[in-house]
């Protein structure tokens, strides 16, 4: 894996957050607050531990020391996450900025919110944000199902297809 390869899995990652947060964005307060036995509990939740999530690893991958978990509990709005994931973004990308391909395998050390000490190549810390962000915008995705508010297609394929010519 090189940098420019992750590169582009973040812009992919950020196109489906965005696609699913467009989707999430019209429904009243009682849709995202539906229980479900999947994520966090609820869709609001669930998107907000995305976005809480990608927050943590960008501060893990600059080896800031943590802190607890942030609440995810808090009853905020869709755009006030997607500005949170905006907000990541850009902190990613001035972090991604600075980074080439032999620092990929720097080892970084980074304390976890209950305190446990551990110890990643940079590289891998880097993926692990695309893929947990995927593991729950699937279970967001099926959420938005169940609540009613269609189908949303985050697949990687619908990110980087074109039309063929015939």
């Amino acid at each position: 894996m090189n940098l420019e390869s992750i590169q582009t899995l973040l812009r992919y990652n950020d196109w489906a957050n965005g696609h699913l947060l467009q989707t999430a964005g019209p429904l009243a307060a009682e849709l995202l607050d539906r229980a479900f036995e999947m994520g966090r509990g609820t869709l609001r939740k669930t998107l907000l531990h995305i976005a809480v999530a990608e927050h943590v690893w960008v501060q893990r991958w600059k080896a800031k020391i943590e802190v607890p978990w942030p609440n995810e509990d808090e009853p905020v709005g869709v755009a006030a996450i997607r500005e949170r994931l905006g907000a990541t973004q850009k902190d990613r990308n001035g972090f991604l900025g600075t980074l080439t391909d032999p620092d990929l395998s720097r080892i970084v050390a980074y304390r976890d919110s209950f305190g446990s000490l551990y110890t990643a190549a940079l590289g891998d810390m880097l993926l692990q944000l695309c893929t947990h962000s995927a593991h729950h915008r699937a279970q967001a995705v099926n959420m938005l199902r169940n609540v009613g508010a269609g189908v949303v297609e985050l697949d990687y394929m619908y990110w980087v297809r074109k039309p063929a010519r015939e």
